[in-house]
């Protein structure tokens, strides 16, 4: 009996330790991911963020429930979308954008009130979001950046435009509890829903401009995604080119050292400032 005893106590320290070395290793990969954010070369930071997700996916498995790590995966997996995979394959994008979306929700649905409140009418998402606070906001944010994109990307999809209000109620949740969080972003996403839509058809031009300039401000000015879609979306809507060249002047004409924080995304946004001006015989 003694033994027995010993063995389960034995193995009950193994689970422990493993535990521990588990979530020693999500924070270890909070800083990787820093480290990932400050790269300034697109190709090794496509290398190093496709394994490094993997490597977050085994220690998932291992701890489904850590929402340090699922909230990276969320984060990761849209990153990769819109670094590496939209501009070439709308397909894979999509995929990797619906599994951003649903490590965000995972996180969420450890609430009970959100999971029930997921399959219920938009009012009552909405009132179940009211009572969450500023720390869900990193969640909230990426389950719908993740969400919102793949929805963007996807116009075939009837039933991913029927999700979108609920996508919306999650964003106005972000910007109103932290309307700076990630540079701006929900500013940035209203921004391109409001622009994306001419104004015939309800588009509100003027709440696209305010939203854009919002999300400027929130970096000031530092953050090179913002000009790019406010290029792409606003400038193009309206049909402005002396702005649009403007603003991808601005994106060529920044630093990569003017965020180190942000070298990734800014090597990004120049890499689709590039690509967008190549179309603007196509797009005025």
């Amino acid at each position: 009996m003694k033994k027995r005893l010993m063995i389960i106590l034995f193995a009950v320290f193994l689970s422990g330790c493993q535990m521990l070395a588990i979530r020693s290793l999500g924070g270890i990969m909070d800083y990787g991911f820093e480290a990932f954010n400050e790269e300034g070369d697109l190709q090794l930071a496509h290398e190093a963020l496709a394994s490094n997700l993997k490597l977050l996916e085994a220690l998932i498995k291992a701890d489904p429930e850590n929402k340090k790590l699922l909230l990276l995966a969320s984060r990761g997996y849209s990153a990769y979308a819109l670094a590496f995979a939209e501009d070439d394959s709308a397909e894979r994008a999509r995929v990797f954008y619906l599994r951003g979306r649903d490590y965000g929700k995972r996180i969420l649905m450890q609430n009970p009130a959100i999971k029930e409140a997921f399959d219920k009418d938009l009012e009552t998402f909405r009132a179940v979001l009211r009572t969450l606070s500023k720390e869900d906001v990193p969640a909230v944010f990426w389950t719908a950046f993740g969400w919102g994109s793949y929805i963007n990307i996807t116009r075939t999809d009837i039933g991913g435009f029927a999700d979108l209000p609920k996508v919306l109620a999650l964003m106005e949740f972000v910007l109103e509890k932290d309307s700076t969080y990630y540079y701006g972003g929900a500013h940035l996403f209203f921004g391109s829903i409001e622009g994306s839509i001419p104004k015939t058809l309800g588009g509100k031009p003027e709440k696209s401009k305010e939203h854009f300039e919002k999300a400027l401000s929130a970096s000031g000015g530092k953050f090179l995604l913002t000009y790019v879609y406010y290029a792409k979306v606003y400038a193009v809507q309206q049909q402005d080119q002396e702005l649009f060249e403007l603003l991808l002047k601005q994106v060529d004409d920044a630093s990569l050292d003017v965020l180190p924080e942000a070298r990734l995304p800014n090597a990004v946004a120049k890499r689709k400032a590039t690509l967008l001006r190549q179309r603007m015989n196509d797009l005025f």
